[in-house]
């Protein structure tokens, strides 16, 4: 069979010592393959112990308290996040101050820097409208963005007139935030986007940038549909939405009804709960799985239910269940284009005098006859009527409803700081498209403060600002977990926040693109060994502990397995909705083996040309000061250690241990010879590589092997090289061969026989396994399958296979059909190795079909684990004023069955449950 790359790894791990030593050499004298070119690494390492002699008497070998580790770095982690809440509250406080002493002026006239036109000139050379010279810089700190960190601009939708008198007023008023964000940046250098999302529309940001349009040059952007504008304006929420499908719902009119519940839905988060019901001569659950309960609104379960309303609105059966909700907010949606009964007894009934659940009333379509009644019903049950006659009218409508929802909150001037789940920040704006990191928010709610106003409770925005997880992560840094060890955080509702396991990105030709479900992916579907889900449960509920799994580890994407034992250890992050766990693995991540040198002699051996050091770790913080941010972590060690910068922080444990590992290796050279080696390397603990190349890169096989873009090679913010973390779990003085995964198209000389590294004849295999092939069954959460043009979540379930290393030769004899196939295997001494020689002229793999995925089931869509509901709620207050429900109009549906579902959704709401019969 032909590789998946040119060569083999071979590498091994001296005991005591984890390190690898590997090189590249030719095989073309070997029967193992028919091509002139297929290579492999083998270790050599009898060099280190010697040198190690010289300096045992520095040598510590220290245990590993996983207990106090995860306890270090949860304080650290949550004085990171304290630091970014302090600056929100900051921009809160200024914001709630500039809009207490601003008057409101309706012929207000003020130019401002609208990210869509500054630097624009018009034909004659002038500054467009809202223009104006903005100097922009490439700056590291921003992802490499052309920003302006001496000031913030604007942002307006495309859909909203960006010289509305609220608008040009909101902007004014916000000006005051400039000087907050450039002091919040100066107390805090590893701060990221800072923003102000204005109630009107706007999107103050800092630090200012160009917004680019789309290829129709629309700014679609609105702040106020983003998560962690809504999460901040209001509490958790239940919402059922009763749409009407009758006989006049049809055409545009079901055209709009649809993208008004797609809207709403959009609204929605995991924290919410959320049904759709729709109603015409019966009533039906517009997605079946969700019959009879209120289910999580996470993106899985929001995007089933968007796609079911794209398609179609299928009859079905009605039935009962109950589901709890979020037990705070409570509404019903009512999207029709008539009702002829203002159903007061049913209100009376059910919802009367307290008026806990809201309702809001959509009005569709152009005509707006006995539209009084659908107004009555929203303006008597504390929610808000809105007319919308066209596609463009639905997402203003739509938002109201979160301005009534925030009420209670805002007349009470609480000021919850709430936390987003992990989301890719390049659906923020289009000109950090290609970043693509995937990020968690803090925000928090801005309130008029005007007595005049108090009991309207006016919500003015959200203050919010970015934290990229991956600079929280390096608060774990890797080197003190080991080589399988690793860190992960999930939030309340045991979805994970980041997790090594964590894929979000898919590939679509040459672009990456966000899974559909990249935020909801739950914990127990990456630590899958919880079989019963002890860990989810205690980290969800917010517990400090430890426990120990017996797990199936996978590398190379799922074509591997180890076999390990991990420690887990658990905690929670204080003020935050989120816990951290980290993983120790029984032996190597037990203990830490550390080393003492001279500087002097450290450096020598640390500044030679074949030594890298782990660019994606922090050796030395390069973030704060903006002269460093250009420095690689090499340079940045060098520098702090001859005290050329000697204000850099940096990590004086893990300095020590790489300074030592440079001098016990610095002799490796010595015992490598370029006679048909290729490239000979090494790794150590604390991210340092020794690698040498003999061929230059115009001769050389393996040309992507060890380069910066071959990240399952070399040593990362996520993980240890592969050939690191496989040669760690194999004997000591033993080979581990390995095929990397390389891109070969073209090279069509490039063949090995007996792939056995990814491809076996399924006759052949399934014969091993009766004879001493071990199968082991792994999971792969939230890969993807295709249902006509749309990307959908699902499981996969498939086999690994493990040779038995007892059985060091063996033969069988496969009948298939009118031929026969023989095959014999052996065991390579030493080795991982187990050569397979099959009769070729005999094709029995049409007897074995290939494994297929199996979809997400129904039940554990709807089903609700354990989860920890955000503290604080804010549903209801009494001196609320409902008065302000919406404009006037008319209207009349089917309404016996909308009394039917009506009154259901009042009484299941009651009880936190849905029931309609």
């Amino acid at each position: 069979g032909q590789t998946p790359s040119s060569r083999l790894v071979i590498s091994t791990g001296p005991s005591g010592l984890t390190w690898t030593a590997s090189m590249l050499q030719h095989l073309s004298h070997i029967s193992l393959h028919t091509g002139n070119h297929c290579n492999y690494v083998i270790t050599k390492h009898h060099f280190c112990p010697q040198k190690y002699k010289d300096i045992e008497s520095t040598v510590k070998m220290e245990e590993v308290d996983g207990e106090e580790l995860v306890k270090r770095f949860a304080e650290e982690m949550e004085g990171m996040l304290g630091r970014k809440m302090k600056s929100v509250k900051r921009l809160a406080e200024a914001a709630e101050d500039a809009d207490l002493y601003h008057e409101f002026n309706a012929t207000l006239q003020f130019d401002y820097y609208n990210s869509m036109t500054i630097n624009s000139v018009d034909e004659e050379g002038n500054p467009v409208e809202l223009g104006g010279e903005f100097p922009l810089e490439e700056n590291e700190h921003f992802n490499k963005l052309a920003v302006n960190t001496q000031q913030s601009d604007i942002q307006v939708p495309t859909n909203v007139y960006n010289k509305d008198p609220n608008i040009l007023n909101g902007v004014y008023m916000s000006e005051a935030l400039n000087d907050v964000f450039l002091d919040n940046f100066q107390k805090d250098p590893t701060l990221t986007w800072q923003y102000f999302g204005s109630a009107t529309g706007f999107f103050r940001l800092y630090p200012g940038i160009a917004w680019t349009p789309d290829e129709n040059g629309v700014v679609t952007f609105d702040c106020r549909n983003r998560n962690w504008y809504i999460q901040a304006a209001t509490s958790p929420k239940d919402i059922i939405i009763v749409v009407d499908i009758s006989g006049s719902m049809k055409g545009l009119r079901l055209t709009i009804a649809k993208h008004t519940i797609n809207t709403i839905l959009d609204t929605l988060g995991e924290n919410d709960f959320v049904n759709v019901i729709a109603y015409s001569d019966y009533v039906q659950y517009v997605e079946p799985c969700f019959k009879g309960t209120l289910v999580q609104a996470d993106l899985d379960n929001r995007e089933v239910t968007e796609i079911i309303l794209i398609n179609s609105i299928n009859p079905l059966s009605p039935a009962a269940a109950r589901g709890q909700g979020s037990l705070c907010n409570q509404a019903i949606m009512l999207i029709t284009d008539g009702a002829m009964e203002d159903y007061e007894d049913v209100f009376q009934e059910f919802n009367w005098p307290e008026r806990r659940v809201r309702v809001f009333t959509y009005l569709i379509g152009r005509e707006v006859t006995f539209a009084q009644n659908v107004k009555w019903i929203a303006c008597n049950n504390k929610g808000y009527y809105t007319h919308i006659s066209t596609l463009a009218d639905v997402q203003e409508n739509v938002m109201e409803y979160l301005h009534v929802l925030s009420r209670p909150m805002v007349i009470n001037h609480d000021h919850d700081i709430i936390w987003t789940e992990a989301y890719m920040d390049s659906v923020l704006f289009n000109t950090r498209a290609q970043s693509l990191l995937l990020m968690t928010t803090v925000a928090m709610p801005v309130f008029s403060k005007k007595k005049e106003t108090l009991s309207h409770g006016i919500l003015l925005g959200v203050v919010g600002t970015d934290v990229p997880l991956k600079e929280l992560m390096r608060l774990a840094p890797r080197y003190k977990l080991g080589v399988h060890g690793y860190a992960f955080l999930n939030t309340n509702n045991g979805y994970i926040l980041s997790h090594p396991d964590l894929r979000p990105l898919y590939k679509e030709g040459k672009k990456l693109k966000p899974k559909p479900n990249y935020n909801s992916v739950d914990l127990s579907e990456v630590e899958w060994e919880d079989d019963d889900e002890k860990l989810r449960t205690a980290m969800v509920k917010g517990e400090t502990g430890s426990m120990s799994l017996d797990v199936r580890a996978t590398v190379e994407k799922g074509r591997r397995v180890m076999f390990l034992k991990n420690d887990y250890f658990y905690t929670t992050i204080n003020e935050t909705p989120f816990s951290l766990g980290i993983v120790l693995t029984r032996g190597h991540g037990e203990f830490i083996f550390t080393g003492n040198v001279s500087i002097k002699e450290g450096l020598n051996d640390l500044m030679q040309p074949d030594v890298t050091i782990a660019d994606e770790w922090t050796y030395c913080e390069t973030d704060i000061d903006p002269h460093h941010r250009k420095l690689t972590q090499h340079q940045a060690v060098f520098r702090y250690l001859t005290g050329k910068e000697p204000d850099l922080e940096c990590d004086e444990k893990l300095l020590r241990q790489t300074l030592f590992d440079a001098v016990v290796t610095a002799p490796m050279e010595a015992y490598w010879t370029a006679e048909g080696v290729e490239t000979a390397f090494l790794g150590t603990r604390s991210g340092l590589m020794r690698v040498t190349r003999y061929v230059g890169s115009e001769k050389r096989v393996a040309k992507k092997f060890l380069s910066p873009s071959d990240k399952e090679n070399i040593f990362t913010l996520d993980h240890f090289p592969l050939w690191y973390r496989r040669a760690a779990e194999y004997p000591a003085g033993k080979f581990l061969y390995y095929i990397p995964k390389e891109d070969t198209r073209g090279r069509e000389d490039f063949i090995c026989v007996g792939r056995f590294f990814g491809e076996v004849d399924g006759s052949v295999m399934a014969q091993l396994i009766r004879m001493g092939v071990k199968e082991v069954i792994i999971f792969e959460a939230s890969a993807q399958r295709k249902k006509a043009d749309i990307l959908q979540p699902c499981d996969t379930e498939y086999p690994s296979f493990v040779y038995e290393p007892s059985i060091k030769e063996t033969n069988s004899l496969i009948k298939c059909g009118r031929c026969q196939k023989m095959f014999v295997t052996q065991a390579v001494p030493d080795s991982n190795l187990l050569i397979l020689v099959v009769q070729a002229d005999c094709d029995c793999s049409r007897q074995y079909p290939p494994i297929t995925m199996n979809p997400k089931e129904c039940d554990r869509m709807k089903s609700q684990k354990v989860r920890r509901r955000p503290e604080s709620c804010h549903a209801y207050h009494p001196h609320e004023n409902a008065k302000e429900c919406g404009g006037a109009s008319h209207i009349y549906p089917s309404v016996s069955l909308f009394l039917t579902c009506l009154t259901a959704s009042l009484a299941c709401l009651k009880a936190s449950a849905l029931v309609c019969r």
